[in-house]
């Protein structure tokens, strides 16, 4: 049985070569590394949107080494693994939009999956390496719109370019366990979490990110789907699983080489006109109207989508720590603050990480 707060504490001093650092979750990951003890060594594209928490945070003077490159150039990923020479691999980078994929399937299947076969290849090749986290998410699963959380044992699918992705780098992941790291010492896992939210993530097609975006032009955010339901968690109890899960496999925990669930309490699996109505209770200038419409038109989404986390609390004793009402409130803070002060970036996400881990 593994201790959530030992296996923490277990990535002092430990090298983690991170991919998708310049994103949202890299960008806060690789701060929580750094208050963690760890060194990390960053592989990502550019920051794709204007603003970005890259750059408001100084993500890249947190790192011991940086590859701004595509994870689908195998050569030029093997060759900063090699160097980085990381304990822990933490694979991040990806396509993650649902609508995106649809538009560019290409790009999201060969981002996706053999953007994985990179990470894993590499990693094959790299003696100091003893643990690995792929990160997929709560939409690889087959969904089938029922009210109960989703396991772990549940069957695989996705309906959408992007979700059917994620389910096959599941695949992937499960093979080159089985296939190439089953004998070598280094243990594989991979981990599903829900919709995050936070300060910092202004990508394309984010309800955070658009909310963000309409407080600050001062107009109504247009939402196209209030009544769609998902598991909403703050990224830092997102995250503190995904680490959570590394600091078991880097201490040797056979039984953490596996898919693990991190998501939130059932009361926090709340809609997305309810979690933009909580939002407006601590950001009086968030405005929000629903509207349907042509120019609304859009692509197939799961309407209900809820995770099943006992796996992870039973296994890792891990558990979201911030209720969604805290969720709310401190992402609220971090965008307002921000919006007001940019500079200021940098020391919220301190002082956030630090107040979580207390």
């Amino acid at each position: 049985m593994t201790s959530s707060h030992s296996s923490l504490a277990s990535l002092a001093g430990r090298r983690v070569f991170l991919t998708g650092h310049t994103g949202f979750k890299g960008g806060w990951t690789t701060a929580l590394l750094r208050r963690l003890g760890a060194e990390v060594c960053g592989y990502a594209l550019p920051a794709a949107s204007t603003p970005n928490l890259a750059a408001l945070g100084n993500i890249g003077g947190l790192l011991a080494q940086e590859t701004l490159a595509d994870i689908r150039d195998a050569q030029t990923l093997s060759r900063a693994m090699h160097q980085a020479q990381p304990d822990i691999v933490i694979h991040m980078a990806a396509q993650a939009l649902v609508r995106q994929s649809y538009i560019d399937p290409v790009e999201t299947w060969s981002t996706n999956v053999m953007g994985t076969v990179n990470v894993l290849e590499a990693a094959r090749s790299v003696a100091s390496i003893r643990a690995i986290v792929v990160v997929t998410t709560d939409k690889c699963y087959e969904n089938r719109a029922w009210e109960w959380g989703y396991r772990e044992t549940d069957p695989l699918g996705g309906h959408d370019p992007y979700s059917a992705s994620k389910a096959a780098t599941e695949l992937v992941a499960q093979s080159y366990r089985k296939s190439f790291f089953s004998d070598t010492g280094t243990l594989l896992a991979t981990a599903r979490a829900g919709n995050v939210i936070g300060g910092g993530d202004w990508s394309a097609d984010r309800i955070l990110a658009d909310a963000a975006r309409a407080a600050a032009a001062g107009e109504p955010l247009v939402v196209r789907n209030p009544l769609a339901t998902r598991p909403w968690q703050h990224v830092l109890d997102c995250l503190s699983g995904y680490l959570t899960l590394a600091g078991a496999l880097w201490a040797g925990d056979q039984a953490a080489a596996s898919a693990f669930n991190f998501g939130p309490d059932s009361a926090d699996n709340v809609s997305v006109g309810e979690l933009l109505d909580r939002l407006g209770r601590h950001w009086p200038e968030l405005r929000w109207r629903h509207e349907t419409g042509p120019v609304l038109a859009a692509p197939h989404e799961a309407a209900y989508l809820y995770l099943d986390s006992s796996r992870a609390r039973q296994a890792l004793r891990w558990r979201s720590r911030w209720t969604l009402n805290e969720a709310v409130q401190k992402t609220a803070e971090w965008y307002r603050a921000v919006e007001q002060e940019p500079a200021a970036a940098a020391s919220l996400m301190v002082d956030q990480i630090d107040e979580y881990l207390q």
